[in-house]
């Protein structure tokens, strides 16, 4: 967890407006959900790897005695926990609210959550997470809304040029049982296809075999491997294929199912309108698979030129309201990484307002100073009041790193100010 500079919360906060501001343009609501949920929903086993990094909260009125009995059971311990992502909170929120929203109802949520990540560069254990999501809509247009309303948030901050990559759960599940996996076998396959960016079709292949020999599978299990890694090293040929039907039957095995390929078509079409453009900007990865648990159709991660991680992601989890409210309701969302994000859009980007700074010399009466500020806050401007230092140079360069634009030298008895710019 870290403390954040002024400056460097100014520029965040620049950033969210933006984000804020793109979002609710496309007809998205912004809601606001608490740090803490019940021990028992954020531990439901659909959060994935998350789950073990969440922190939890120790019951209240437990002496030691009682610890010692309950320390085999974590349930035991906690009642609480704080939020490990936005996505169970409000799945929760729409459950317990769903008479006061409308029928399809697209959110904003926007705020920190926390991880027991291990520290290093670029994990933190506190971070924002920006998270849009529909709930109520099966259909093509949910993940349209999603995709386009995000690409143009990132348009927004000067990061044209993004792109998604998009795949289905679904999808993945057919190969997996065209290949020949089992049903147990599969959530352990997708781990290791996960990696495929990193290791290839040598590491995949190898990390699956020794896994087989380890776990005693048979030889169905050897076939399916063979099968996989024969997939893996099909031959292809060079040419572009834009984002369409085409693209996804040439990267998917034969006999693809029609339902879901005509989803994802109808997405990328969608999109296209969205945008106003005849280039598509999704490329279909038959191997794109996503941790989280909830998944249940259409998974999708934002990939931007000048990096290469993703920038955010998400996907449809149509499951998961449904445990908290005793019915299923289609639900699809995406999360942009907010401390990505902020790291690439290029600083110095203010909101237009003045930011001046008054250096006043020790004698000048505090009715003076005041008066001079209150004209210029009537006018608009930020303003703050600095006493002359011997080091006048360190002092407006401080300033200008604060965000500052301009600043006036005040003097006893001056009734007008010069105002010049600090760069």
């Amino acid at each position: 967890m870290r403390d954040i500079l002024p400056a460097d919360k100014a520029r965040r906060e620049r950033v969210l407006s933006v984000i804020r501001d793109r979002y609710r343009a496309h007809g998205f609501d912004e809601i606001e959900t608490p740090a803490l949920e019940e021990y028992s929903r954020l531990h439901a086993g659909i959060g994935g790897d998350n789950e073990k990094l969440a922190y939890n909260v120790l019951r209240r009125g437990l002496d030691a005695e009682a610890i010692r009995d309950a320390a085999a059971d974590p349930a035991a311990l906690a009642d609480l926990g704080l939020r490990y992502d936005l996505t169970v909170p409000l799945a929760r929120f729409y459950a317990s609210n769903r008479a006061q929203l409308p029928g399809v109802f697209r959110s904003i949520q926007i705020g920190p959550v926390w991880r027991a990540e291990r520290p290093q560069k670029g994990r933190y254990r506190q971070f924002v997470q920006c998270d849009i999501d529909i709930m109520g809509d099966d259909s093509a247009r949910a993940e349209a809304e999603l995709m386009v309303a995000s690409l143009d948030a990132l348009d927004a901050l000067g990061l044209q040029g993004a792109t998604v990559r998009i795949n289905d759960r679904r999808v993945l599940d057919w190969m997996l049982e065209s290949f020949g996996f089992a049903l147990e076998e599969r959530p352990g396959v997708l781990i290791t296809i996960d990696k495929l960016d990193k290791v290839g079709p040598d590491g995949v292949a190898a990390e699956l075999r020794e896994r087989a020999l380890r776990q005693a599978r048979g030889p169905s299990s050897e076939a399916a491997v063979d099968a996989l890694e024969a997939f893996l090293r099909r031959p292809q040929t060079l040419e572009h294929n834009p984002y369409g039907e085409r693209q996804i039957r040439k990267a998917l095995p034969e006999h693809a199912p029609e339902e879901i390929v005509a989803h994802l078509v109808s997405i990328g079409e969608a999109v296209a309108a969205g945008r106003g453009t005849a280039d598509i900007p999704l490329v279909f990865d038959p191997f794109l698979v996503r941790g989280m648990g909830y998944y249940t159709g259409t998974i999708f991660e934002l990939a931007h030129p000048s990096v290469d991680y993703s920038l955010g992601g998400g996907g449809r989890y149509d499951g998961m309201i449904g445990r908290f409210l005793g019915q299923q309701v289609p639900a699809v969302g995406f999360s942009l990484g907010f401390e990505r994000l902020v790291d690439l859009v290029t600083a110095g980007a203010d909101d237009g307002t003045d930011a001046v700074v008054l250096v006043h010399d020790s004698d000048v009466p505090v009715a003076e100073l005041v008066t001079h500020k209150a004209r210029l806050i009537a006018g608009g401007a930020r303003v703050r009041l600095e006493r002359r230092t011997k080091n006048l140079k360190a002092l407006l360069e401080r300033s200008a790193a604060d965000g500052y634009t301009a600043f006036a030298t005040v003097a006893a008895g001056a009734d007008e100010l010069e105002l010049k710019p600090l760069s």
